[in-house]
C-alpha cells in the first residue's frame, strides 16, 4: 500500500505526490509528461522495483490532484517547475534520487538542471523525454499527428476536446493500449484544465546547453516507434550529454515504462542500484 503527501511547491502551489515501495531504499522520483498524473506509472508502483526502492510519483502542477492556479506565469516560468520538484525532494527528505522524466518530464527535468543543477539528485532517466518545446527544431522533433492534434486538445468544445485526447492516449503506445489503461488515462487527462494546457504548451525552451553540465549517470530511453517525441528528440540529450547511456526499444512508442514495463524497470531498477552502491 501506498500514500499520499501534500507538498508546498513555488508559489504555494499544493502538489500531491504518491509514494509506495521501500521507504529506507534508493529514492526515484518519477515525473509524468503533459496531461497526465501519476497514474500513468502504475507498472512501475505494481512491481519488482517497489520491493527494492522508494518509489515517489509527482502529480505535476495542474495536473492530478495537484493544486491548478489560474494565472499564465504559474505555468511559463520555469523556476516554478523546478522549484516544485526541489520541494519534493526537500519536503520528503530525498536522498540523492534518481529523476525519471517522461515526455514533458524530461523539460521538467531540464528546469530542475537549470535552477538547482544536478548535486542534490544521483542519476536521470529520460524516457521518451522532451528537450526543447516551442522552438524551430521542436516543430521538427515531435510528431506530425501529434501537431494535428494539437487544436483539439485545446479546443473549448468538451466533444472535441475528448476526442483528441482520445486520439493522443491511443498514439502514445505503438500498439493500441488495453481498454483498462486507455480509459484511466483519458479520465486522468481531461482532469488538467484547458487553460493549464495551453499555458504549459506554449512555452519555448530549449536544455541543450544545460544539458551539457550533467555530470551523474544518464538513461536515455527511446522507443523507434515514438510519434510524440521522436527518435531524433533523444540526440539532443545525448549529444549534450556525452556520458549518457542510449537504450533503443524496437518497436516500442512513447511509453516503454508501460509497453515494456519489464524491461524498463529492469533498466531503472540497475540505474538506481548504481546510484544507490555509489
Amino acid at each position: 500500500m501506498g500514500q499520499t503527501h501534500r507538498v508546498t511547491g513555488a508559489n504555494d502551489v499544493g502538489l500531491s505526490v504518491y509514494e509506495c515501495g521501500n521507504p529506507d531504499g534508493q529514492a526515484i522520483l518519477l515525473i509524468h509528461g503533459l496531461f497526465q498524473c501519476c497514474l500513468s506509472w502504475n507498472y512501475q508502483f505494481d512491481s519488482a522495483l517497489a520491493d527494492e526502492f522508494r518509489i515517489v510519483a509527482m502529480d505535476l502542477r495542474g495536473h492530478g490532484m495537484s493544486d491548478k492556479p489560474t494565472d499564465t506565469e504559474s505555468y511559463t516560468i520555469g523556476q516554478y517547475w523546478a522549484d516544485d520538484v526541489a520541494s519534493v525532494i526537500d519536503q520528503l527528505e530525498l536522498k540523492k534520487p534518481v529523476l525519471a522524466g517522461w515526455s514533458y518530464g524530461g523539460l521538467v527535468i531540464g528546469d530542475y538542471l537549470q535552477c538547482y543543477g544536478d548535486g542534490k539528485i544521483g542519476g536521470i532517466n529520460f524516457a521518451g523525454a522532451a528537450a526543447t518545446l516551442g522552438t524551430e527544431e521542436a516543430k521538427t522533433l515531435i510528431g506530425p499527428k501529434v501537431m494535428e492534434l494539437i487544436p483539439g486538445f485545446m479546443s473549448e468544445d468538451l466533444s472535441e476536446s475528448i476526442a483528441a485526447t482520445r486520439d493522443f492516449v491511443i498514439l502514445c503506445s505503438a500498439e493500441p493500449p488495453s481498454d483498462k489503461d486507455r480509459e484511466l488515462a483519458l479520465a486522468y487527462n481531461m482532469m488538467v484544465p484547458l487553460q493549464v494546457r495551453r499555458d504549459a504548451f506554449s512555452r519555448e525552451v530549449h536544455f541543450g546547453e544545460v544539458l551539457k553540465s550533467v555530470t551523474v549517470p544518464t538513461l536515455v530511453t527511446q522507443g523507434t516507434e515514438d510519434q510524440m517525441a521522436t527518435p531524433p528528440m533523444a540526440k539532443i540529450f545525448l549529444n549534450s550529454i556525452p556520458h549518457a547511456v542510449e537504450s533503443v526499444y524496437e518497436g516500442v512508442g512513447h511509453a516503454p515504462f508501460m509497453e515494456d514495463a519489464e524491461r524498463f524497470n529492469r533498466e531503472l531498477g540497475e540505474l538506481a542500484r548504481s546510484v544507490a552502491n555509489s
